[in-house]
């Protein structure tokens, strides 16, 4: 059996699968991220107990999936926006509290890589050898899998375009950096610029429909810069990396205009006269990143 804990920043999912990727239990607990590391720490290891206790099954290994992400040398976590967890030894003190050992791995790899082998790809690109997934959300970011493994990197850092320099007008991002795609391509980033167009604040299930139906120019302004530095941004990936196939994952990534709208602007930053590579929706929801932790 796999067992998989995907860790967010307000909740705390579960899944054990069989060896055929058939779902055996599945279940969901709140972080409460706001009573401090230990209490997450604490919360998990909960949440395997709860599993255990519903199926009799007893794991052998876990794989975790992470906001951020645990430092090579250091085996500390950094680059979290649960910002509790920086810094602290996140798998030592979870395999201390749940006894058995754990791989851990971003959130952002465990979409790619369940998307990669479970999901998407297989169904429409069964020969892809190199997969970059995207995340657009409340935060932006990325993961990367060559060949079904996840390229993690030498500073555990492979596939973090959130935080890659897009533009200064983003301003400060949270890592401390200005003009990080995050503070462009996110949910509330866009919202925020809206709001500096308009002079009203509202959320991107207000904009996109305002955009839709015209006659809104703070609307336009927000969403078509929104599509024009998507394409910038992701052209630097593909660039790079040549993907066979970039799967967009997030909330906004059911935003059809993405695919109709940003993604044609791609080719136009490329070093190449045509765009080869494939754009896929994602095919398993909010709970690829459950799976991804699953398989590691």
């Amino acid at each position: 059996m796999n067992w998989g804990i995907d860790l967010g920043g307000t909740k705390i999912e579960g899944v054990i699968l069989d060896p055929s990727g058939n779902v055996i239990d599945r279940r969901r607990i709140a972080t409460e991220r706001e009573h401090g590391y230990e209490h997450i720490v604490s919360r998990i290891a909960l949440l395997v107990e709860q599993m255990k206790e519903a199926t009799g099954l007893e794991p052998e290994k876990i794989g975790i999936g992470t906001p951020g992400t645990i430092d090579p040398p250091t085996g500390l976590m950094k680059n979290s926006n649960t910002t509790v967890l920086n810094g602290q030894p996140l798998g030592k003190d979870l395999e201390a509290a749940i006894g058995v050992p754990l791989t851990l791995a971003n959130d952002a790899n465990c979409f790619a890589v369940a998307e990669t082998l479970m999901g998407c790809v297989p169904k429409e690109m069964p020969d892809a050898k190199v997969v970059f997934g995207v995340i657009l959300g409340t935060g932006t970011g990325g993961g990367l899998v060559i060949n079904g493994e996840i390229i993690g990197g030498a500073q555990g850092i492979g596939g973090e375009w959130g935080h890659m320099f897009l533009d200064n007008s983003g301003g400060y991002c949270y890592c401390g950096r200005v003009g990080c795609a995050e503070r462009i391509l996110s949910g509330p980033s866009v919202e925020k610029y809206y709001a500096a167009m308009s002079g009203r604040s509202l959320t991107m299930k207000e904009i996109v429909p305002r955009y839709r139906a015209g006659g809104n120019p703070a609307a336009t302004a927000a969403m078509e810069r929104w599509f024009h530095y998507f394409a910038k941004g992701i052209s630097t990936i593909i660039n790079v990396i040549d993907p066979d196939v970039v799967v967009l994952g997030g909330g906004l990534s059911n935003i059809e205009e993405l695919y109709t709208k940003a993604v044609p602007q791609v080719v136009n930053h490329l070093f190449n006269p045509r765009m080869d590579t494939v754009f896929l929706k994602p095919e398993l929801g909010d709970s690829a990143g459950v799976f991804g932790a699953a398989l590691l």
